[in-house]
């Protein structure tokens, strides 16, 4: 039995998107049956670039039929969806389900930035968007479209914020990858906040006055030295008594 049709067997009465793991998990646990076939067992250790490979073909097979429906796979999960023009008939017949309001501009520049320069501090993202970003970062935390994922090496440490797999479902991507190209976001430089400055290391830092006279170039003298010295007052010698004249 050729692989695509089992496959699309699966997907068709699964009632979830799934993912190339969850499928070889399948695959892998039908083979393990104690009365399994061997055409079964056979597909026991199918490797992913073939199972991949065999959901391509069934996309592809789907899309020449022409048919009310697609096989699809959004943010690296499979399913298969209905095509757009149907949409006034499939309302009627599930409901219209309340969905969240649609995402401001400053919430859809902001999640681009992230998107494109993730792993991102909130300050590189006001770098580039030049403007406070809380209340629209919180705004994507709380859809889930961005989520924390790490902390950032320079001072201070903040956190790293990156896309989620809701960002590629929102979107319709199946990837990263598929974003399009924007490669004058990616060109724009973002300065990272400096590193504690230290005369040597496991020191404290080293006081203003000093790094002032660190990065004086040499031979200049000192603010301190360079200053005239203030005049000392002058002293007039005294002149001798006059000597005592005779009678």
């Amino acid at each position: 039995m050729e692989l695509k049709f089992i496959l699309e067997s699966l997907l068709f009465s699964a009632q979830k998107p799934m993912s190339t793991k969850e499928l070889r998990d399948l695959l892998s646990t039908a083979a393990d049956v104690e009365d399994a076939e061997a055409g079964v067992k056979a597909l026991k250790k199918t490797k992913e670039d073939d199972l991949i490979a065999a959901l391509e073909a069934l996309a592809r097979d789907h899309e020449a039929a022409g048919r009310s429906y697609r096989l699809t796979c959004v943010a690296g999960s499979w399913q298969f969806v209905t095509q757009p023009e149907f949409a006034p008939w499939l309302r009627v017949l599930v409901g219209v389900k309340v969905r969240p309001s649609r995402l401001s501009q400053a919430a859809l520049e902001t999640l681009a930035i992230i998107a494109y320069r993730q792993p991102v501090t909130r300050a590189e993202v006001e770098q580039v968007r030049g403007v406070n970003v809380d209340g629209t970062m919180q705004t994507l935390l709380e859809r889930g479209l961005v989520e924390q994922s790490g902390r950032s090496e320079v001072v201070g440490r903040p956190s790293l914020y990156s896309s989620t797999p809701a960002f590629l479902e929102y979107f319709g991507l199946r990837s990263l990858d598929e974003l399009p190209a924007a490669d004058e976001l990616r060109r724009i430089v973002v300065e990272k906040p400096p590193v504690p400055v230290t005369a040597d290391p496991g020191l404290a830092t080293v006081p203003p006055e000093e790094l002032a006279l660190a990065d004086k170039p040499e031979g200049e003298p000192a603010a301190a030295e360079s200053a005239s010295a203030p005049a000392e007052p002058e002293v007039k010698a005294e002149e001798p008594p006059a000597a005592p004249t005779g009678s």
